[in-house]
């Protein structure tokens, strides 16, 4: 027996995901059958209960659902029950019209029962209750339920740019994930297919209610017709088997189709998700000790008045009364300290008042809140994605994520990008114009608003559409705003990358090694140097522009020197000799031949004096502003000439040339003798001192 069961279980269980796929087409080929073919009188009733235990699931899942789409089928459901009924009532209608006139019991016992025992054997009585639950039907809760699947269908499609825009906004800021935020636009998406399914599906209890009368009104004539003249019987005999019969039919038809009704309503009409539809009621309505105090004396003031059933209304009223004084009681009793701190009550700061800094921000004017609005042609969430990527793939650390806000205080067509909270850019863009930048030597006029590119400076124009093409004719770059804002924001983010690597980016990018050479990154992360030390190694790198992806020739230089020194600066001196095949590629490209700047052998001797030794930083400060000066005049001069602006100096004064020219020049880059590789040759080009001199 044991093994029967067994066998039973796992056949069942393996086959249960076969069976569940043919279920809804067995049921409409059972549906269709019954219209077509004749059924005995046990079957009917046998598909009358299923009706009306379908009906009864239905209605008790609407009643403990929690939101709308807990029933996402219910569309689904409510067009296949309603083809279930019509289809009984087919069969129905076709049995009671040819076996009518044996008596009340031809269509089965379900249909006998209601017509004996829920209207008494009177066909007169049976009309009228079926016709008062027509009009309840059809006229009070279908109706109702249509209007709103209509309204909450119109307001769900009304409200999805927002909910979209809201999260992609979250996203954007990092609050959410990419998975998070695909299923919150799914749940959108099927929030208001299920309300525009529903605003359809309503029409089919209209119809069924429609049906119905028309069903009966036909079982009435057909069923006089037929018994008067096929079988001989008197207007007495047909009315009291056929009318009887035609009555109790739509009756076990429309009391599920009620239920039905009921459930649709309660679907369409249900509001939060904190609890199932009893646990509202019980919560909103009898939770009030007011409420129920005013209902209990109302209830007693009625049983008291002469004429009245006092013994109903009073005892009404001593139960709500003692509702009343129960909820009083629980609403007396002193809330926990936890609720209700003194703290809130007096009004006093908390730490909870205490809102982070981000780390990166950008603050939009109103007339840009369109910009994050897919739905408005708006995809700058989208640009601001792709530069992280690119920022990631290029530099070599994911940059923190960008919280995208509005700030009524800038200018309507205004943006501010923050870093910890501090103004690092701003600018000005106006979405539907597009920014013509000219790269240099364009004479042709544009009619537009001239202004500078916020990321470069450079020349430009604000035109409008019309414009654009003779623009890119012209020659110059033609961008739309959120390619502007971008680009301005990426430009920034390079610039800033040593403050971006914050020590929360720096440990995520040691896990990412650990997973991909878990023991290269274990032997000397903490190990050898600490995350700390670390962290300031690679911002010294980022502070020159030096891209951090090559991470495994980083940690193997760490590796080998950081048994001899802790020294961040040093440190970062050693991996730049590591890297520099990749310096001098990320300068020149894929050359062989640099030209550099040289500093004249004079000024050399100079500067090794004071910028090394014990004597570093005591260089007279008239030299350092003419050696800037100098250097940036020759640095601008060979950009104008398309060639790389990199100064040739001794690794003993590198470190202190690179800052000392970092803020005068800041394109400038500075390389020393040892961070040429052997595979390439230099040619000397200007000569910093002379120009000076």
């Amino acid at each position: 027996m044991n093994a029967q069961l067994k066998f039973l279980q796992q056949f069942f269980g393996r086959h249960a995901a076969w069976a569940q796929g043919l279920a809804a087409p067995l049921l409409v080929i059972t549906v269709l059958s019954m219209m077509v073919l004749p059924l005995a009188p046990w079957v009917l009733d046998t598909f009358f209960t299923l009706n009306i235990a379908i009906a009864l699931v239905v209605m008790m899942v609407a009643a403990y659902m929690r939101r709308p789409l807990d029933f996402s089928v219910f569309p689904t459901v409510l067009l296949l029950t309603t083809l279930l009924r019509l289809s009984l009532n087919v069969a129905s209608t076709r049995v009671v019209l040819m076996e009518g006139h044996t008596g009340p019991g031809a269509a089965g016992a379900v249909i006998e029962a209601f017509g004996h025992f829920l209207i008494g054997g009177n066909f007169a009585v049976g009309f009228i209750v079926f016709a008062i639950l027509v009009v309840i039907n059809f006229v009070v809760i279908t109706k109702g339920s249509e209007r709103i699947a209509e309204v909450s269908a119109r307001f769900t499609l009304d409200a999805m740019p927002g909910k979209q825009m809201a999260i992609d906004a979250d996203l954007g800021a990092g609050l959410i994930n990419e998975e998070e935020a695909k299923r919150r636009r799914a749940e959108v998406g099927e929030e208001a297919e299920f309300f525009g399914s529903m605003d359809g599906a309503s029409k089919f209890v209209r119809g069924d209610a429609i049906a119905g009368i028309l069903i009966l009104f036909i079982n009435i004539v057909g069923g006089f017709i037929i018994g008067m003249v096929q079988h001989g019987l008197s207007a007495g005999e047909a009315a009291d088997s056929y009318i009887l019969l035609a009555v109790g039919d739509a009756l076990v038809a429309q009391i599920p189709g009620l239920l039905i009704s009921v459930a649709a309503a309660m679907v369409v009409s249900r509001v939060g998700k904190d609890a199932d539809l009893g646990g509202q009621i019980m919560g909103q309505m009898f939770m009030s000790s007011k409420v129920m105090g005013i209902t209990s004396a109302v209830l007693f003031l009625l049983g008291i008045v002469p004429g009245m059933p006092h013994t109903v209304f009073l005892a009404f009223a001593i139960m709500t009364g003692a509702i009343a004084w129960w909820r009083l009681k629980e609403e007396s009793k002193p809330a926990p300290p936890v609720e209700a701190p003194v703290v809130n009550n007096d009004g006093e700061a908390s730490w909870d008042d205490l809102q982070p800094v981000d780390l990166l921000g950008l603050e939009l004017g109103y007339r840009l809140i369109a910009m994050v609005d897919k739905n408005r042609a708006g995809d700058l969430l989208t640009r601001i994605k792709g530069v992280r990527k690119k920022f990631a793939q290029e530099v070599g650390f994911l940059p923190p994520a960008v919280h995208v806000r509005d700030n009524l205080e800038l200018r309507p067509s205004g943006y501010r990008i923050t870093l910890r909270g501090v103004v690092v850019g701003e600018g000005e863009v106006f979405p539907g114009m597009f920014l013509a930048i000219d790269p240099g030597g364009i004479n042709t006029p544009l009619i537009g608003t001239p202004t500078t590119d916020p990321a470069f400076g450079l020349p430009a124009h604000w035109i409008d559409e019309k414009q654009r093409e003779n623009a890119q004719m012209a020659g110059f770059t033609v961008v739309d705003s959120e390619t502007v804002l971008a680009t301005h924001l990426s430009h920034l983010m390079q610039v800033q990358a040593a403050k971006l690597l914050s020590r929360t980016e720096t440990q995520e990018l040691v896990e990412h090694v650990t997973r991909l050479a878990p023991k290269l990154i274990e032997e000397v992360v903490p190990k050898m140097i600490s995350i700390a030390s670390f962290q300031k190694v690679l911002q010294l790198l980022l502070e020159e522009s030096v891209h951090v992806r090559d991470i495994r020739t980083i940690i193997e230089s760490l590796a080998e020197h950081a048994p001899h020194t802790t020294d961040p600066v040093e440190l970062a001196r050693r991996v730049r000799m590591a890297l520099s095949p990749a310096i001098v590629q990320q300068i020149y490209g894929s050359v062989k031949e640099l030209e550099v700047i040289a500093i004249e052998p004079g000024l050399e001797r100079l500067l090794m004096q004071a910028l090394s030794g014990a004597a570093a930083g005591a260089l007279d400060p008239n030299v350092a502003e003419m050696l800037s000066k100098s250097a940036t005049d020759i640095a601008n001069k060979q950009e104008e000439r398309g060639v790389p602006a990199c100064l040739l100096v001794p690794d003993a004064i590198r470190n202190a040339m690179a800052r000392l020219l970092r803020r005068a020049a800041p394109r400038l880059q500075v390389l020393a003798h040892s961070e040429i590789p052997e595979t390439h040759l230099i040619r000397i080009g200007p000569i910093l001192g002379e120009l000076a001199a």
